[in-house]
């Protein structure tokens, strides 16, 4: 049932990504249109300003993931349940306290955006983030349902429920923005969908799972325990922000929400492009700790985390690729030419990014043997050093002031520093995972040479002759992959589904 769950939640992960791709593509344009630039400039600012309180999370979350999945192999069914109890308890304190730190923000928008905004556009961001600030604070306490459920490896009805929500979501949205309603209007139904969400995974792990909380005396010992484990995963949480909100809020302070309206289109991208890689390790840290747990050698680890990147390699430079040669032309159709800014901004993020997205199992092993603590004081460090860098960058040239600063640090952070540190700290064979990447990468690279070479020549300025160029591009890149790039392994982890389907049906 594991094994199931494990392969059918990656299958569902990419289903949900390639689902909210395609509804992205139709749904997105509209938006933007029909909210106009100043007000996606608006409610994308009091989205990055909230997601700050996010880290009030304090890396509970995954320890919860982490400590279940422990307690769960050990066979301790009381200790979960006590777990659970503490943590419960724990997020209502949370949740308190981010209210009112999100009260005292509402009151105070106009010290920090009085300067760019007008009245009016500050009326709406206190109303946006007062609604914002209380979906987070209603999210903490119920957080720890979606937590068991990942760590229960039940990812068919977790993604299922995602799926759900993906399709909902934009119809509800494409309606009220049809009737004329604006950013305000996007904050509610996400909020409205947010708390059902939350009480449908309540509702499946009481009555599916049988999971039972139990408010036991606090054991400090072990609340030690997952506290320093947490506090890693905190400071990541931290850098994380730095590197994906803090842009925003930077334009906002000095440039304006047309500023913050183009740099939020590249980071929606960038998002995108994020998820493509984590639908695979996003369903590991169970598994991982297991593997830990059970004291398997380091080599099987380092044989997973060569495996998974080469996978995720195929995924990611195809994206890239397909980005570097039709990119500009697809955001000044997709978004409008007054966002297309957001080509070269989105593309300072992706070509460092790549390399942290491929190696991203490097994290959940991190985790699964509670070696969070390097990791997070040296990208704090770096993301701060980002920041620095950012502000004058930003007051110099706009959005892309901030992805140079920010890219600078990813390069910095992942490409060097922790490359290193997983090679001598964690021995996990760097050397030969950068050999197999080499390897993979000479057929791909050529091909998108010559494709350059040959879209000279071609003009990919309507909406037609861009979907054909981007489709011939596609099938072709297949053929080079496979022939020339893809092992035996993973031609059979895409040839191995297809035979048992084809059989199946053959049968009916």
């Amino acid at each position: 049932m594991s094994v199931n769950q494990l392969k059918a939640g990656a299958v569902l992960s990419y289903i949900s990504i390639a689902l909210n791709n395609v509804i992205g593509l139709l749904y997105t344009p509209y938006m933007l249109r029909m909210l106009g630039q100043n007000e996606y400039g608006l409610y994308s600012l009091v989205a990055s300003v909230v997601s700050y309180l996010t880290v009030l999370d304090l890396g509970f979350a995954n320890a919860i993931v982490r400590y279940t999945a422990k307690f769960r192999a050990e066979g301790k069914v009381t200790e979960q349940y006590e777990m659970f109890g503490m943590f419960f308890v724990l997020y209502c304190l949370i949740g308190v306290v981010t209210f009112i730190i999100g009260l005292g923000l509402c009151f105070n928008v106009e010290a920090l955006f009085g300067t760019t905004m007008s009245n009016e556009d500050l009326e709406k961001i206190r109303i946006m983030m007062f609604l914002m600030v209380f979906n987070l604070a209603f999210t903490f306490p119920m957080s720890i349902w979606g937590a068991i459920i990942t760590a229960y490896e039940n990812f068919v009805f977790q993604k299922m429920v995602n799926i759900v929500r993906i399709i909902l979501n934009p119809i509800v949205m494409v309606v009220l923005l049809y009737w004329g309603y604006k950013a305000i209007a996007m904050v509610v139904v996400l909020t409205l969908f947010n708390m059902a969400t939350l009480l449908i995974n309540a509702w499946f792990c009481k009555s599916n799972i049988k999971i039972k909380i139990r408010f036991a005396h606090f054991k400090w010992g072990f609340l030690r325990e997952v506290s320093i484990y947490s506090f890693w995963i905190f400071l990541n949480t931290i850098m994380d922000r730095i590197y994906w909100n803090t842009g925003q809020f930077i334009l906002g302070i000095y440039n304006g929400a047309t500023a913050i309206a183009i740099y939020a289109v590249a980071i929606q991208l960038v998002h995108i492009f994020i998820n493509f890689s984590t639908a695979i390790t996003g369903v590991f840290l169970p598994k991982v700790t297991a593997l830990v747990t059970k004291q398997n050698s380091e080599k099987e680890v380092s044989d997973l985390f060569v495996k998974t990147g080469r996978a995720q390699y195929l995924i990611m430079l195809f994206v890239l690729i397909g980005f570097i040669l039709f990119g500009k032309q697809f955001i000044v159709l997709w978004a409008g030419a007054d966002y297309v800014e957001s080509y070269t901004i989105t593309l300072l993020f992706f070509l460092p990014l790549i390399v942290p997205l491929i190696q991203n199992l490097g994290i959940t092993i991190l985790q699964a043997r509670n070696q969070m603590k390097f990791r997070s004081l040296f990208y704090t460090g770096i993301s701060i050093l980002s920041l620095g860098i950012s502000i004058p960058l930003a007051k110099a040239y706009g959005g892309i002031g901030c992805a140079i600063g920010t890219s600078i640090a990813l390069i910095a952070g992942q490409i060097v520093g922790m490359n290193i540190y997983y090679y001598k700290k964690i021995h996990i064979d760097i050397p030969l995972f950068w050999k197999e990447i080499g390897k993979m990468s000479i057929a791909p690279i050529a091909f998108a040479m010559l494709c350059w070479f040959l879209l000279k020549h071609i003009d990919t300025n309507n909406v037609v002759s861009l979907t054909l160029a981007i489709i011939t591009f596609t099938i072709l890149y297949q053929f080079v992959i496979w022939f020339m790039s893809m092992n035996s392994y993973e031609k059979n982890l895409i040839s191995s589904p297809v035979i048992m389907l084809y059989h199946k049906i053959i049968r009916k």
